[in-house]
């Protein structure tokens, strides 16, 4: 995984040279998420991921962003600036990012508009073995037993893998959220815990990405 997420570094980049400014009707994101890649749409929501906490893993400085009919990821080359439940409106195009997750791409930072109001954006709780393409870009929690060690994949971040019966899911931990779960004395086999974090996607591994330390809690 290493290699590939080296690899596909200077790729990414190439890809958001591609994504072309312009304005449209407000979509619901459920609504974007449904349309082919290459279509330019305009949603509404509030931020679940703030700027550029993701970067050492998606290699940007992207957010995501929900309007209570589903979630995406904002990728981008350059920090928004977005913090957690700030109102964003976005302009961009959508599309796979070339390594399995579907996203938005503003053209240009005149593309993000925050708008009036916050609202804090609430986890949906989904079984390990349900998380996939039907909760990719939502805000999910999930809950299970750890069922390997940490698994060290620095520079990009760490793997924790858990099960809560219905099927084995990986938690990766991204490196610039700061979070080591080396650290974290009670993930270890045998223990159960929860995390909050974006559902997503790289390549063939279906992820959840926590954005902060609290995300990760003991369960006993």
């Amino acid at each position: 995984m290493k290699f590939n997420r080296t690899a596909v570094a200077l790729l990414f980049l190439l890809l958001l040279v591609g994504a072309t400014s312009s304005h449209a009707a407000t979509l619901s994101i459920a609504a974007a998420r449904a349309l082919p890649d290459g279509t330019v749409v305009t949603v509404e929501g509030y931020a679940s991921v703030p700027s550029g906490i993701y970067s050492s893993s998606t290699f940007d400085q992207g957010f995501a962003v929900e309007d209570g009919t589903a979630g995406i990821y904002v990728s981008s080359s350059f920090n928004s600036g977005v913090r957690l439940n700030n109102h964003i409106r976005v302009t961009g195009t959508v599309g796979d990012d070339g390594f399995g997750q579907f996203v938005l791409r503003p053209a240009a930072a005149a593309d993000v508009v925050r708008l009036n109001g916050a609202s804090r954006v609430h986890a949906d709780e989904v079984d390990t073995g349900d998380v996939g393409e039907a909760t990719e870009g939502s805000l999910i929690e999930i809950e299970g037993v750890v069922t390997r060690p940490v698994v060290d994949d620095l520079p990009f971040g760490y793997k924790v893998f858990i099960d809560d019966g219905s099927g084995e899911v990986q938690i990766f931990i991204p490196a610039s959220t700061g979070i080591n779960p080396f650290n974290i004395p009670f993930i270890r086999p045998g223990r159960e815990i929860s995390a909050v974090g974006l559902s997503s996607q790289f390549l063939s591994e279906i992820e959840v990405l926590p954005r902060f330390r609290g995300d990760i809690r003991r369960e006993n």
